[in-house]
């Protein structure tokens, strides 16, 4: 499926940068990159800026990544369960992303407070991953990056994934092949340094399940090496509370043999059709017609007591280019990205057909004047 392509008009939307944003508080932070919450200062809407510092990246040579996320997030359709981006923009030092901002906070707190999930509600968090996966699928896209830090809680209580840092485009057969992920949730295809392919994903899939309903991922050990070992030739243990379905489901989906996995064969149909997600309605699903089990509390601070304090409560610095950082650094070019001028785009396409349409109905009457014109 290609992407969609798009272009912006800069001069009927105004530049958006750091100064279109009051800065409010740190929410999240990674190796790359530091997340804050910020407001619009024209809309007053709420967003999640993520930004990134060109140094780090070229000295980690993450261009690569950056590009890709960019580009995903930009091409992709719209999907319910991805989060969208609404601006990207640079100054001399920094990248920034200005995307959705889901105040739930991260599926991993709530795991961190519960312990682990019932089955119910693991299935009703796991059928969202699926129809995610499903969707990056088509694309041909493999996200190579699921776990509970990057699913976010939408303030309806739904779920969508972010962080495409470390996904890749245009994989179609199993041709990639650099060592790629988050250790405890790495195929044992990636670590073994073998061409893989969309199955990868199936695999996090897996592991995110087993992680809601055991509290742990399922390989799990501080030492690096073990942890290695077991993805490759161990098996999981499984509670006994655990269902018989819910353990085949994640033996299905863990199997060591990426020809074998569950999923491999026929995409996400084949979890879809899986007895452990038989109650869900994949049509209401899609729709956001459940029920959710937890749904945050949004109060005052907009949802930051949903977010690890680790984080809410860093200083917020560092936005501002800093002259202690070397540089100048190069300018990534065709980053800069405006979702305001796409939908004016949209609005002036629509008005044109209208008219377009209009002059036809007009000329049909001209010509055919004792015609009646249905609309």
């Amino acid at each position: 499926m290609d992407y969609k392509t798009h272009t912006t008009s800069p001069t009927k939307t105004p530049p958006v940068n750091l100064n279109s944003f009051y800065t409010i508080s740190v929410i999240g932070k990674g190796s790359y990159a530091k997340v804050i919450l910020v407001k619009k200062k024209d809309t007053g809407k709420y967003y999640a800026m993520k930004v990134l510092k060109k140094q780090n990246i070229e000295k980690k040579r993450q261009e690569n990544h950056v590009k890709t996320e960019r580009n995903i997030l930009v091409g992709i359709d719209d999907n319910p369960y991805i989060v969208k981006l609404y601006y990207t923009f640079q100054n001399d030092k920094k990248l920034y992303f200005v995307l959705e901002y889901c105040p739930g906070g991260e599926l991993f707190n709530l795991l961190q407070k519960k312990k682990r999930l019932s089955e119910e509600q693991a299935q009703f968090y796991g059928a969202q991953m699926v129809l995610a996966l499903e969707h990056l699928h088509r694309f041909d896209i493999i996200y190579r990056d699921l776990k509970p830090e990057n699913v976010l809680i939408t303030e309806t209580g739904y779920i969508k994934i972010t962080d495409f840092g470390l996904s890749r485009m245009n994989v179609k057969e199993n041709d990639a092949k650099s060592i790629c992920g988050t250790p405890e949730y790495l195929a044992p295809e990636i670590i073994m340094k073998l061409g893989y392919g969309k199955a990868v994903d199936w695999w996090t899939l897996g592991s995110i399940i087993y992680e809601m309903l055991v509290g742990i991922p399922p390989f799990y050990t501080q030492n690096r090496q073990e942890l290695f070992e077991k993805i490759k030739f161990v098996s999981p243990k499984y509670p006994n509370y655990l269902s018989s379905t819910a353990k085949s489901l994640i033996e299905g989906l863990l199997r060591k043999d990426p020809t074998k996995r569950l999923g491999s064969q026929r995409g996400a149909q084949e979890i879809k059709d899986h007895p452990w997600f038989a109650n869900i309605d994949w049509k209401k699903m899609e729709e956001q017609k459940y029920e959710p089990f937890f749904r945050p509390k949004i109060n005052v601070d907009m949802g930051l007591h949903n977010f690890d304090p680790e984080f809410t409560e860093m200083p917020i610095n560092s936005l501002e280019v800093s002259h202690e950082q070397t540089g100048p650094f190069k300018k990534f070019e065709e980053f800069s990205w405006n979702s305001d001028a796409i939908e004016i785009k949209k609005v002036e396409e629509v008005q044109h057909d209208n008219q377009m349409n209009m002059e036809k109905i007009e000329e049909i009457d001209e010509d055919n004047p004792d015609k009646m014109i249905e609309e």
